[in-house]
């Protein structure tokens, strides 16, 4: 299948998941877990990803999917489905509507497809390789700030429980911006994508969190790597910038 071709399959699955997350968003009765890292988990996650999992079973038994909840089915498959059935699960526990599911294609260790629904919000984006990224019909472009000094960054959490090493480079960054906003999770790199900001910076994140996210930057002009630099969904970082400002953002994460 060409990278388009796997659009309108992300979006059934995207209005499967988003049911299912609404249904349980601000609900009273909400089972919440504590995993060993400290990451949440509810019913609505696990129920989301069973469903995204007995889906792909039924349309392409063939394709593989590897999920936050679940973990991989069909491993050996050549395309597999990336899905994190709620991102900002803290987020979705909390009744904050910026939480989404992220759903992506990956061929043959590429990731081909994207798509970010985010129902609390009404939005949703998506892009296929070489296709451009869209949040709907409107197609998206990451801005032309060139200067760190004029530039607006969007930043996860700074200290507490999910402060790793790398979170202490981040504020020499943002005292060199124009403005910073933590906004953390999906949300952060999909506003990159928009144009809204320059950067956005994600020290310590799993593959299933980096898929969607990568492509829709990358087709709206930006560049999305690890704070190493490398183009790889599971090297457990992400920065994304509008590219002209990726340099300058890595330089803040070397070693030494």
């Amino acid at each position: 299948m060409e990278s388009a071709d796997w659009l309108p399959f992300l979006r059934d699955l995207a209005d499967e998941a988003d049911a299912i997350a609404m249904r349980y968003f601000r609900a009273g009765d909400l089972h919440v877990d504590a995993k060993p890292d400290r990451s949440l988990v509810t019913q609505a996650d696990l129920e989301v990803e069973t469903a995204v999992i007995n889906a792909t079973a039924t349309r392409f038994p063939d394709l593989g999917v590897f999920g936050e909840e679940h973990g991989q089915r069909n491993p050996n498959a050549s395309q597999r489905l990336i899905v994190d059935p709620i991102d900002a699960t803290a987020n979705f526990a909390r009744g904050l509507p910026i939480f989404a599911t992220l759903l992506a294609i990956e061929s043959e260790g590429e990731v081909v497809a994207g798509m970010v629904s985010a129902p609390a919000l009404h939005q949703r984006w998506h892009a296929a390789r070489g296709h451009g990224a869209y949040s709907g019909e409107r197609k998206l472009s990451v801005s032309g700030v060139s200067a760190l000094a004029d530039s607006q960054i969007f930043h996860s959490s700074l200290a507490g429980a999910e402060a790793v090493p790398n979170t202490t480079r981040i504020p020499a960054l943002l005292n060199k911006s124009w403005r910073q906003r933590g906004v953390g999770d999906f949300y952060q790199h999909m506003l990159v994508a928009e144009g809204c900001g320059e950067m956005a910076l994600d020290p310590i994140v799993m593959p299933w969190d980096i898929a969607p996210l990568q492509i829709i930057v990358e087709e709206a002009g930006g560049k999305a790597t690890t704070v190493g630099g490398d183009r790889n969904i599971r090297g457990g970082s992400l920065i994304s910038t509008n590219g002209l400002l990726h340099e300058v953002a890595l330089s803040h994460f070397d070693a030494g």
